[in-house]
C-alpha cells in the first residue's frame, strides 16, 4: 500500500490505524479516513468538557437549592455534593470551596445583569434615553426566579458577618455605581441632563434599585415593586433632565 496516494478505507486493515494518524489529508470521496480518526479522538474532548460542564451546573444547582432552604452556614461540601449526585473530588475540580461556589451564585445573576444592560444601552442614543428605558424595564433588569430569592438575604446576611466575604459582595455594586455614574457624565457632557454631581447622582440610582429589591425579598405582596422602581427612576429623571 503506497500510504502517500490515495487510499480506499475499505482496504485498510486495524493495524494500519497507527500509520494512518500521520497522513495527509486525501479525501478522494469527499472524506478521508485519518480525518475520521482525528475527529473521533476529537469527539472524546468534546465529551469531557460537555460532562465538566454538565457537573459544574449540577454543583451549583445543588448548592443554590441547599443555600436557599437551609442556609450557607448549615450547608456543608458533603451536602452538596450529595445533592448534586458527585464526589468530592468533583467539586473540587471546579471549586475551591464552598464559598466560591457562593461567588459563583452571585456572579449569575450579575452576568445576567449585565447583559440586560448592555442591550438598553444599545438601544438608546442619549444618556436621557438611555434612563429612560431602564426605568421602564426595570422590573425586567432586577427579576430573578423565586427559588433564588432567598439566597440574596444570604449574601447580604453573610456580608455583614465576614469582612472578606463583604468585599468580594461589593464589588459588583461599586462597579454599578461606575456604570451610572458614567451615563450621568456623559449625560452631562452631550447636553441632556443637568450639571449635577455624578458620584451622588449614581449613589441614589444603585441605591434606590437594589433597595427596592431587597424589599420586594422581603415583603412580596407589599407593594408593586416593579412600578416603584419604574417610577422612582423617572423621578430622579425628572430631577436631573434638562427642561
Amino acid at each position: 500500500m503506497n500510504w502517500g496516494h490515495w487510499i480506499d478505507p475499505f482496504e485498510i486493515c486495524c493495524s494500519d490505524l497507527t500509520r494512518i494518524r500521520s497522513l495527509p489529508k486525501i479525501v478522494p470521496t469527499g472524506r478521508y479516513f485519518t480525518e475520521l480518526v482525528r475527529k473521533k479522538e476529537g469527539t472524546g474532548e468534546v465529551t469531557r468538557q460537555q460532562r465538566s460542564k454538565t457537573t459544574r451546573a449540577k454543583i451549583l444547582q445543588a448548592a443554590a437549592k441547599c443555600f436557599a432552604t437551609i442556609g450557607y452556614d448549615a450547608t456543608g461540601v458533603a451536602k452538596i455534593c450529595q445533592d448534586a449526585g458527585v464526589s468530592k473530588g468533583a467539586f473540587y475540580y471546579h471549586f475551591p470551596s464552598k464559598e466560591a461556589v457562593f461567588l459563583a451564585l452571585r456572579d449569575q445573576w450579575f452576568t445576567s445583569l449585565d447583559t440586560k444592560l448592555a442591550e438598553i444601552r444599545a438601544q438608546s442614543t442619549t444618556a436621557r434615553e438611555q434612563l429612560q428605558i431602564m426605568a421602564k424595564a426595570a422590573n425586567q433588569i432586577l427579576k430573578i426566579p423565586d427559588e433564588q430569592l432567598p439566597i440574596f438575604l444570604e449574601f447580604w446576611r453573610q456580608a455583614t458577618r465576614d469582612q472578606q466575604f463583604r468585599r468580594s459582595i461589593r464589588a459588583p455594586y461599586d462597579r454599578y455605581k461606575e456604570y451610572f455614574r458614567g451615563i450621568i457624565e456623559r449625560g452631562i457632557a452631550e447636553g441632556s441632563l443637568q450639571s449635577v454631581d455624578p458620584d451622588i447622582a449614581a449613589h441614589v440610582i444603585v441605591s434606590l434599585a437594589f433597595g427596592l429589591f431587597l424589599q420586594s425579598i422581603v415583603d412580596p405582596e407589599g407593594a408593586d415593586w416593579s412600578r416603584l422602581a419604574e417610577k422612582g427612576i423617572q423621578l430622579i429623571l425628572q430631577n436631573i433632565a434638562v427642561k
